[in-house]
């Protein structure tokens, strides 16, 4: 029986143990370039079987929060270039997660202060960060434009030049295409964010068009063997509601079957939240089994609330890797104290999102 502990060839990649370090958004790229700090807080997470970054902007359209990086200007990839060669001398491996939020911005994030795009002109009833003055605070996100059927060949020509930037350039050993959590791919997949009445909205194969034209644009471009995806059926998160989950993700998992991914990331339940939500119930060993059926073969990874042992029972029950997100920021050597069953560190809540040092690089590790 595999263990959390055993090596595993993952698409183009082989990794020393079933633990990944998920993205976690810390804010703290002043100028969306990555920075020396950042470069160490990697390093010192190295020894997870994958290092997952934070989410990262495909174009400045696609920025959502203050300090976040990005991987569209000179300036941001060579940043990355230090946070990838401080990884591998540390015997690391690293993906690089491509992201646009969608509606989830703010005039102030975006070029010229115009309106943040989504597939339809309905505004998400959530909080993106602003730093002003050096303090960072919530606010409300600002009303979208509804993206033109002519602008969205451009996004995917975004990802896939992000795509492959991330690799040649800035030296990441993969990408994984950000589409969960609310932001613009799962905008487009879900209905209450897109009434569009084109060939991107309506029905399921409309819906998931944009997602898969982006998906056949990435691996196309970079291999599926060096690409992953992260989904998350039913999460509420960023104001994100289908009617139809079930259906919808089991066609979405069909069609990527054929790309020959590295993984697919799953979000099970709401997103830092309960792993079973009562008005949205959804059966994950039914969406493994459409896409196994399908023919994918990409590895199968888990995500949302895991300790050691529902970790154990995951991989027990046929989940190939495990994300740990709030963990990992407290626990740089969390294989080693989960592999030794030592205590773990706390999280310091306060220190999540922006700042320096502190609650991101000082936690300390076992001796």
């Amino acid at each position: 029986m595999a263990s959390l502990f055993d090596p595993l060839q993952v698409g183009a990649l082989r990794l020393p143990n079933r633990i990944v370090m998920a993205p976690l958004t810390r804010n703290r790229a002043p100028g969306a370039v990555p920075t020396p700090l950042m470069a160490e807080y990697y390093r010192q997470r190295a020894s997870a079987g994958l290092l997952i970054t934070e989410a990262t902007a495909i174009s400045h359209q696609g920025q959502g929060y203050a300090d976040v990086p990005g991987l569209y200007g000179t300036e941001q990839l060579d940043g990355w270039k230090k946070v990838t060669d401080a990884v591998h001398a540390a015997g690391g491996r690293i993906v690089t997660q491509l992201w646009h939020v969608g509606r989830v911005s703010h005039v102030d994030l975006q070029p010229g202060g115009a309106a943040p795009v989504a597939p339809s002109a309905i505004a998400a009833r959530t909080k993106t960060y602003l730093i002003k003055d050096g303090v960072g605070s919530f606010v409300e996100t600002s009303v979208p434009r509804a993206l033109d059927a002519a602008e969205l060949p451009g996004i995917v020509q975004d990802f896939r030049h992000a795509a492959r930037h991330a690799v040649s350039t800035a030296g990441f050993d993969g990408v994984e295409v950000h589409g969960a959590n609310g932001y613009l791919l799962d905008q487009f997949l879900k209905t209450g964010s897109n009434h569009r009445r084109d060939d991107y909205g309506g029905s399921i194969e409309n819906r998931a068009r944009l997602l898969l034209e982006v998906m056949r644009a990435v691996t196309d471009e970079i291999g599926g063997g060096r690409t992953g995806l992260r989904l998350s059926p039913v999460t509420p998160a960023n104001d994100v509601v289908t009617d139809d989950a079930q259906a919808l993700f089991e066609y979405v998992l069909r069609q990527l079957a054929p790309l020959k991914l590295a993984y697919i990331h799953i979000i099970e339940g709401a997103t830092g939240g309960p792993r079973e939500i009562a008005d949205r119930p959804f059966d994950y060993g039914a969406l493994k089994t459409a896409y196994r059926t399908a023919g994918g073969q990409g590895a199968w990874m888990v995500n949302n609330g895991y300790d050691k042992a529902l970790a154990e029972q995951a991989v027990a029950a046929g989940a190939d890797l495990v994300a740990f997100g709030k963990l990992y920021i407290a626990n740089p050597d969390l294989v080693r104290r989960l592999h030794d069953n030592a205590p773990l560190n706390t999280p310091d809540k306060a220190t999540f999102y922006g700042g320096g040092a502190k609650g991101y690089t000082d936690y300390p590790t076992l001796a």
